[in-house]
């Protein structure tokens, strides 16, 4: 690797737009240094247009177990803090044909049907939370909208696609909060992935025992018709980790980051307001800008890749098994594609372009549902109660403790 200094990344996430904008002054790749014990050392990648190369090439891949040597070898091991984000089998981690295969499975279950015919739940979902809010919370008090809001709704539309019940939520969203915690002790972390497999496994089981309408049940049944085959148990498991952990969590963050970004800065709202814009505008530019997931672990090289070949810098080269990370946050700001103006929200901008939601093979499949949540919950919010106001700012609304994960601890506002 070559930069002798690599960038030792925090693990809690306190500044994830200066440490992004440290990223990008190193260069369109740099090394880092990965939190956690062992020095696991990475290349961040934060041009977006060298991103979107490497993540299309076939000589990039996913899969720690083929392509990894230190993970072969047996030095990552579960006390590393993203050990599970490495070491699961599901299409996140897949690679080649393995990853045809489960994203087949899993498109089977998850279509663009079933997203759509979601929408007048969401609404339905939307309204309810607004109305409790309206309900509790009175003019002039203050009421925690990531907590009542931005939260709930998510989880609860993931909740119920995939079936899973109701007592069983709470203890599912603490459990998904811990796997984006990258700052947590290895024990609690480790504590947590069982307990978490342990729902997943009964969830699987109950919907063996009675199938529903859920994607839970379309998991179970989906085949390949090519060999006949279907989700092996612990694709199934790693699977169901995936769907529900990533279906949520990184739509909590845009909802809690768009309204965030409207409420500092109003003449963005008015742009709404007024017509100059619309929510689309508002969601794409709240994706590129506030990234819901900052950097993505991790792909490898397959083979040496000299960076010159992919439009980066020549005489650079990510050597064979060597990691690589996805500097989302990063590269929804940089300059020589947003210009100087790239970390301003703008919802009039023309370029909106980002890779929030990945690119290529490993583009999110929950993309879609992500966007219809916050197309609706979002115009809701604001039509519902006009004069929002922030209650704190900066320090006060806290940071989710996670160098992955994009959102504040809270984000309180008051009724006007």
């Amino acid at each position: 690797m070559g930069n002798p200094n690599p960038l030792v990344i925090d693990a809690t996430g306190r500044d994830i737009h200066g440490e992004a904008a440290r990223i990008r002054e190193a260069g369109p790749a740099t090394r880092v240094v990965l939190p956690g014990p062992g020095a696991v050392e990475a290349w961040a990648v934060s041009s977006p247009e060298l991103l979107k190369r490497l993540l299309t090439d076939p000589r990039v891949s996913k899969d720690a177990k083929q392509h990894w040597p230190r993970f072969i070898a047996g030095e990552i091991t579960p006390e590393w803090p993203l050990f599970t984000w490495v070491a699961v089998s599901n299409m996140f981690t897949a690679y080649g044909a393995d990853h045809k295969r489960l994203r087949t499975l899993v498109a089977k279950a998850f279509t663009a049907r079933r997203t759509a015919a979601l929408q007048p739940r969401i609404e339905e979902i939307t309204k309810e939370l607004l109305d409790r809010i309206e309900a509790a919370f009175g003019r002039g008090e203050t009421v925690d909208l990531r907590e009542e809001f931005c939260y709930p709704l998510p989880i609860q539309v993931i909740s119920e696609l995939f079936g899973v019940p109701e007592d069983r939520r709470a203890e599912l969203r603490e459990l998904v909060d811990r796997l984006f915690d990258t700052s947590a002790d290895p024990g609690e972390m480790t504590a947590a992935y069982g307990r978490l497999y342990g729902v997943l496994g009964e969830l699987v089981a109950a919907k063996r025992e009675s199938p529903g309408d859920d994607l839970t049940t379309g998991l179970i049944s989906a085949r390949d018709e090519e060999g006949d085959t279907r989700l092996r148990e612990q694709e199934l498991l790693d699977t169901l980790v995936l769907m529900i952990s990533a279906g949520h969590e990184t739509t909590v963050n845009l909802l809690d980051q768009a309204v965030h970004a409207l409420l500092t800065h109003p003449e963005q709202l008015a742009h709404v307001r007024e017509g100059r814009a619309g929510w689309d505008d508002v969601v794409e530019e709240t994706l590129r800008v506030e990234a819901p997931v900052a950097s993505l672990p991790l792909r490898y090289a397959v083979e040496d890749l000299d960076l010159g070949e992919f439009g980066g810098p020549e005489g650079v080269v990510i050597g064979e098994g060597e990691a690589i990370l996805a500097a989302y946050a990063a590269a929804g700001r940089d300059p020589e594609r947003h210009g100087k103006d790239a970390d301003v929200f703008d919802v009039t901008r023309v370029d909106k372009e980002h890779l929030a939601f990945g690119y290529g093979v490993h583009h999110c499949l929950g993309a879609p549902l992500g966007r219809m949540e916050a197309r609706i919950a979002l115009p809701a919010l604001f039509a519902r109660f006009p004069s929002l106001e922030l209650a704190a700012t900066g320090e006060e609304l806290g940071y989710v403790e996670s160098f992955i994960s994009n959102g504040h601890r809270r984000l309180p506002v008051r009724r006007g």
